[in-house]
């Protein structure tokens, strides 16, 4: 989980995929944390991507850096303690300006049953699930 962590703090930038009904939804985040052995995404429980996440928690991402990319793919789960949010937003102290640990806002998720896949053009695939 360490390499897909690294991998996307690199990259700053990955797409996350989710579900509106039959309709496929993807946008760009920038948010990636590591609390509890668990890897984290952060957004706002106001927005789309939240509710369609609570309607069907299957999700993808994908990124690309330095020639290769990533796909992540597994069920994003909602963690509404403090301290998940907290460590969150310590790692990202920008979004405080739009986010708060109290807030009934803000909304970290991770993933579950993840399997992640590194690809290149030169190198064969390399999968690792947690």
């Amino acid at each position: 989980m360490k390499t897909v962590y690294d991998f996307l703090k690199e990259a700053q930038v990955y797409y996350l995929a989710t579900v509106d009904g039959d309709q496929p939804r993807v946008r760009p985040f920038g948010t990636v944390d590591i609390f509890e052995g668990r890897l984290y995404i952060q957004t706002g429980k106001s927005k789309e991507v939240s509710r369609q996440l609570q309607a069907n928690p299957k999700a993808e991402l994908c990124a690309f850096c330095n020639g290769k990319w990533l796909r992540v793919s597994g069920t994003l789960v909602r963690d509404d303690r403090r301290e998940a949010k907290a460590h969150m937003l310590d790692n990202y102290p920008e979004l405080k300006a739009m986010y708060d640990a109290d807030d009934d806002n803000t909304e970290v998720l991770y993933f579950k049953d993840a399997e992640a896949t590194f690809s290149s053009f030169t190198e064969p695939p390399k999968t690792v699930k947690f």
